[in-house]
């Protein structure tokens, strides 16, 4: 077990535009796993999409109050509890109609901040499932985020469209949250035998090495992880001795360091 957490309440985003990175997966992954070594976690669905609260093994549309609820009714983060020992703010398509009705929303770019204060201090990790977009939620995501995660597919594409994603980031910095931090860069999908995997791998090492943030180890491509999100559960429990649980550990052992 961990040691007592001493760094304070972390906010981390995972936040990457483009879709199919793993978003989703790695959230309810490293949130149990942060778990595992003794802290309080709270993951947040802040993407229409709800894949995160369909992993935790919720049915959306069944239910009642979501983080739309929060950010456009000011009511209390509709929290479900101890889903494989973390807790879970969760999404259902009516989060797809907060991006048009939080631009006429006063203090829109504090709303998941706000919604977030009240019950700050109750966890040690708080990690927010972006969705796939540069839009509102993902920017109101990183306003109230103390880290941002960057998960980057090691394919050519993905790895191009990261200019953009870091525009964002700025444009974050500049004004409205100036103390957020680059947690790192996390290598998603990665297939050892396949060459532009590797060569992206290294591009990723080589051009982030000597900036902000850490280059985490590699999550492998495998379909074990899909296997576990239709069973509602992270991969350690649905196939605890798959070589992929031993990477998540160790992540979750460098993100309890970051402060």
């Amino acid at each position: 077990m961990a040691a007592k957490d001493t760094h304070g309440s972390r906010i981390i985003s995972l936040f990457n535009q483009s879709g199919g990175v793993g978003k989703s997966t790695l959230t309810m992954n490293l949130g149990y796993h942060l778990a595992l070594r003794s802290h309080r976690v709270l993951l947040m669905d802040l993407d229409p999409q709800s894949s995160l609260t369909t992993f935790m093994g919720l049915e959306p549309l069944e239910i009642e109050k979501t983080l739309y609820d929060a950010l456009l009714g000011d009511e209390p983060l509709p929290i479900q509890q101890d889903i494989h020992g973390v807790d879970l703010a969760p999404a259902n398509i009516n989060l797809s109609g907060a991006e048009l009705e939080l631009v006429t929303a006063d203090m829109r770019e504090q709303r998941m901040k706000d919604a977030i204060a009240p019950i700050q201090e109750q966890y040690d990790f708080i990690l927010i499932d972006c969705p796939p977009s540069l839009g509102i939620l993902s920017y109101i995501s990183l306003v109230a985020s103390t880290h941002v995660l960057i998960p980057i597919q090691t394919q050519y594409k993905a790895f191009q469209g990261t200019d953009l994603l870091f525009r964002t980031i700025k444009r974050v910095r500049a004004r409205p949250n100036r103390q957020l931090k680059i947690a790192g860069y996390l290598p998603t999908m990665f297939a050892k035998a396949n060459s532009q995997d590797q060569r992206i791998l290294k591009a990723i090492q080589d051009q982030f090495a000597e900036v902000e943030g850490i280059i985490f180890p590699e999550i492998p491509r495998t379909t074990a992880f899909a296997d576990a999100a239709e069973k509602h559960t992270p991969l350690a429990i649905h196939n605890p001795k798959h070589p992929a649980v031993t990477v998540l550990e160790t992540i979750a052992e460098i993100l309890e360091g970051i402060k």
